[in-house]
């Protein structure tokens, strides 16, 4: 039971979270009577505030319940259904409620500005008015805007579809493993157990049955993706917005300049990217460095097990100087059963931090006795934080964060490990395991993911201009990136051209890019809290309690990083370059070895 996740905090038993879905649906013809009364009073518009707000809290609690428990067995088909129900039931909520935003809007900015004097509970409402008025461009009738709502549920079907076939029905052949013993292949043990292995053969042969799976369903993966991306460029045209990405970014206020900055900066610096590919491929003692041989620590004598015990303990003492509160929290979160952790049978791949307002955070884990595990945990810890300081400070309606800084908290706890490790740990061996995991964690983060941004980027400007997403057209573009980014010292191979087909984020429309402007801004703030101490702590923890009651831009200018820039992305570069200069230093130490 301890390396489960207490979802009965949430409720009880399934008859509990019926009760409540009996409740919002009940609430949503309620709801509805409200239309057209909004502008009639300040107390009529708080009241109805109010209630949409605490509605919605309620479904936050029945849908995070009911995906959570399908995904601990995506074959489990009565969680399946309580999943299918609470989405469309968001969908319903969602068209229920879609006449507030234009009802806001109809009411003149003087009159909303008496409303929020005479009704003093309407004082919080005031960014998320403030809010309204600058999407007032793309905000549409109430019975479009409810139309639109309605097709929700619809517009997520190709999500939805590629998660089951993803997590339930793809099957791999069967590989070898380092004894030569048949083994299962599995998205969750893919990387660390065969593509960190020191045997390229098991590497090439794990890659090619994961890629040639997906290859087999090119045909439908490319239908479904291209689905996808026909859903947000419906939406973004409905809304009148110049394209997908500006769709994409607008609504959080969020300069599409951010987007070109990042792809431009990398682009311009891939030098340190293929110095460190040339120093791997020396390292691994390759003729040519395949795509299936980046994974790899290349310190072999720092491949100890992790046990779970042990990580918890190490990502405790590593974060110690985001100050004795935040540590206590950690740990009695992890002592808490936060925490899903081990793989198992149609349990969801990969790792993510959950949860709504009125719990704790939760986190997916599928813990191998491995480093990796152990930053994987601190990163979610890092993402479980940032909602647990949110929703500690922040009223419902900003009781979350933008998916802009969503990637700060989480990479800055990975910064701050790798920092704890190379001050603690003595061992050479072990200290170039973790400035690889670092190096790595930048390659993986800031260069692949920036990659990933130039695919998804091109991929809507493409259906935008007309073009038919084919497999063909998919597959071809995204060699070339991979040959962009990696071509230079690495054998690109035929299969990577698959490889976007396996990536789930890119049914989040334009998520990925964050994960590199966040590790930018993560990078500034680590190395200010280890410098200089409190002042940078303090300003850090502001920041993870603002929720949204500000801009993300403006959150992170008052941490102190300024992401309308290109320098934090440089800066992260030239993090990456230090990093490579350390590792390089070991090497050249007597008796060094790899």
């Amino acid at each position: 039971q301890e390396y489960t996740w207490n979802l009965e905090s949430i409720y009880a038993t399934d008859d509990a979270w019926e009760e409540d879905f009996r409740t919002v649906s009940t609430a949503l013809p309620e709801i509805q009577k409200r239309q057209g009364t909004l502008a009639g009073s300040p107390q009529a518009l708080f009241e109805a505030l109010d209630q949409r707000d605490k509605v919605g809290e309620v479904l936050g609690r029945l849908y995070v319940y009911a995906h959570m428990r399908q995904h601990e067995d995506a074959a489990v088909s009565r969680y399946q259904a309580l999943a299918d129900r609470v989405t469309t039931l968001a969908s319903e909520l969602s068209a229920a409620a879609a006449f507030f935003t234009p009802e806001i809007l109809a009411i003149p900015a003087e009159k909303l500005a008496q409303f929020v004097r005479e009704e003093p509970r309407l004082a919080v409402y005031q960014h998320a008015f403030d809010e309204i008025n600058r999407q007032r461009p793309h905000v549409l009738t109430p019975e479009i805007e409810s139309l639109l709502a309605q097709a929700g549920e619809m517009a997520s079907a190709s999500e939805r579809i590629f998660e089951i076939f993803n997590a339930a029905d793809l099957k791999f052949a069967h590989v070898h493993d380092e004894e030569g013993n048949e083994a299962e292949l599995t998205q969750g043990n893919y990387v660390p157990a065969f593509l960190q292995s020191q045997h390229q053969p098991v590497r090439k042969e794990a890659f090619e049955a994961m890629l040639g799976a997906y290859d087999g369903f090119r045909n439908t993966l490319a239908t479904t993706y291209a689905s996808h991306i026909k859903r947000d460029i419906f939406f973004a045209r409905a809304h009148k917005y110049a394209d997908s990405l500006h769709a994409a970014l607008e609504p959080d206020n969020i300069p599409v300049s951010v987007y070109d900055n990042l792809v431009s900066t990398v682009r311009a610096n891939l030098g340190p990217l293929n110095r460190y590919l040339t120093l791997r491929k020396k390292l691994m003692g390759l003729r040519e460095l395949h795509m299936y041989d980046l994974y790899v620590p290349i310190v072999k004598e720092a491949e100890d097990k992790v046990t779970y015990a042990s990580a918890q303990e190490t990502v405790a003492q590593a974060l110690a100087p985001l100050g004795a509160d935040y540590v206590a929290a950690v740990r009695n979160g992890l002592a808490s059963r936060w925490v899903d952790v081990l793989e198992n049978k149609g349990k969801r791949p990969g790792a993510y931090s959950w949860g709504t307002y009125g719990t704790n955070p939760f986190i997916l884990l599928n813990y191998q006795e491995k480093m990796e595990s152990m930053f994987t945990l601190a990163h979610e810890m890092g993402h479980s934080m940032h909602s647990y300081h949110t929703r500690q400070s922040q009223p419902y309606p900003y009781a979350d964060y933008t998916l802009f800084v969503a990637e700060v908290a989480s990479t800055l706890n990975e910064a701050l490990m790798t920092d704890y490790l190379l001050r603690t740990e003595t061992d050479r061996a072990k200290r170039m395991y973790v400035l690889n995991h670092a190096l790595e964690e930048y390659r993986g983060t800031l260069f692949r993911q920036t990659l990933f941004a130039e695919f998804e980027r091109e991929a809507h400007e493409k259906a935008e201009a007309g073009e038919a997403l084919t497999p063909e057209l998919l597959c071809d573009r995204y060699k070339q990136l991979v040959t962009a980014y990696y071509g230079a010292e690495c054998t690109v191979d035929d299969l990577i051209e698959i490889e976007w087909a396996r990536i789930p984020h890119f049914y989040n429309s334009f998520y990925v890019y964050q994960y590199a402007t966040g590790i930018s801004a993560s990078s500034a703030l680590a190395r200010g809290i280890l410098d200089e101490g409190e002042p940078a702590r303090q300003r850090y923890i502001r920041f993870l309690s603002a929720g949204s009651s500000d801009y993300s831009i403006n959150l992170l200018k008052d941490a102190g990083v300024d992401l309308s820039t290109p320098e934090p992305v440089q800066r992260a570069i030239t993090t990456f370059g230090r990093y490579l200069d350390q590792f390089e230093a070991l090497l050249s130490e007597d008796g060094a070895h790899a």
